[in-house]
């Protein structure tokens, strides 16, 4: 008799939280026959975002400024592991975020004690006199996946730096090697049409746009119709791939705030061309790592398992071709 009941006991609890479960994922807009497989909890995870720097070096850092409390503290692997290996994250791409020639080693040097680092997208600046034999110096390196492009790297604009043939002749070097470029811009149609701009000149270059969740929907219908075109103009080009990075606001933290827009990435791109991006410890702005990781996963999770292991590991492979260092990176 008591077996009976505990045993019907037993039944009522498993179908009162198969209900709870049903509502939780309605609430979240995900169909609930989605948690009849594996969540995205247990994908491995490629962060193809983050930065490196040591503020206590001798030399400093060009970035972050000291007044900068959140940020004005080691940035290292050993920090990085800490946080983010426990959420199944496997290795991550570093991009750099110094002009600074001889940075691109340091950060080499302290991706070699590490394997969660599993690649580098350096800082090099097209267009210059020694750019090649400085390509040919960190390329060496099977860590180093590519470049970075950045108007306050450099000072000077994509657009301009377009017209210049010399620019135009060290990016097609950049493609030669398999290398790619990461790219950034203010104002999304800028962006596009510096990308489209790029690849027009240089057809086997792989771009990477890192800062595609900084750029809102905007509310104004004509300049919703401007984003709108933009959007579609990259998407077009199956050589460039996006970033969701610096998605997030300060918290809350909730799927229902940032679903819109997530969508509109998605719906625009498609599954095959988004790539997973912390953009620690910038991130640290804008509340915890785990939280900021939980959206884009509920995210995916409605999207099915096969497109979620795109996002998170999958995509990185086919846009920066990085370095299997551990057994526990996916392959």
């Amino acid at each position: 008799m008591n077996r009976e009941i505990s045993r019907r006991r037993f039944l009522k609890t498993t179908m009162a939280l198969a209900t709870l479960s049903g509502n939780v994922a309605r609430s979240f807009g995900i169909d609930s026959n989605v948690l009849e497989r594996p969540t995205t909890d247990d994908i491995p995870i490629i962060d193809t975002h983050i930065h490196l720097f040591d503020p206590t070096r001798p030399q400093g850092v060009p970035w972050p400024d000291r007044t900068n409390r959140v940020l004005y503290k080691p940035a290292l692997p050993k920090r990085y592991r800490g946080i983010a290996a426990p959420l199944g994250i496997r290795g991550a791409i570093e991009i750099e975020c110094s002009p600074w020639l001889e940075d691109n080693q340091w950060v080499l040097d302290i991706a070699k004690q590490d394997t969660i680092i599993v690649g580098t997208v350096g800082a090099l600046e097209p267009g210059r006199l020694e750019f090649a034999r400085q390509l040919e110096r960190f390329h060496g390196n099977p860590l180093f996946r590519g470049i970075r492009y950045r108007d306050e790297l450099w000072g000077k604009e994509l657009k301009t730096a377009l017209e210049e043939p010399k620019f135009v002749a060290d990016l097609k070097l950049l493609a030669n090697a398999g290398l790619v470029l990461d790219t950034g811009d203010r104002y999304p149609h800028q962006l596009a049409e510096n990308v489209a701009r790029i690849t027009d000149l240089v057809p086997n270059l792989k771009v990477v746009v890192d800062t595609m969740g900084a750029y809102q929907i905007p509310q104004d219908a004509g300049a919703r119709a401007i984003y709108d075109s933009s959007m579609q103009d990259l998407a077009k080009r199956s050589q460039v791939y996006v970033k969701i990075t610096e998605l997030f606001l300060p918290p809350p933290h909730d799927l229902d705030h940032y679903r819109q827009h997530l969508a509109n990435i998605y719906s625009v791109f498609g599954p095959s061309r988004l790539l997973y991006s912390s953009d620690w410890p910038n991130s640290d702005l804008a509340g915890t790592f785990n939280d900021q990781l939980s959206v884009v996963r509920a995210f995916f999770i409605s999207k099915g398992r096969e497109n979620a292991e795109k996002f998170f590991w999958k995509n990185s492979v086919a846009a920066y071709g990085w370095i299997k260092r551990d057994p526990g990176q996916p392959t």
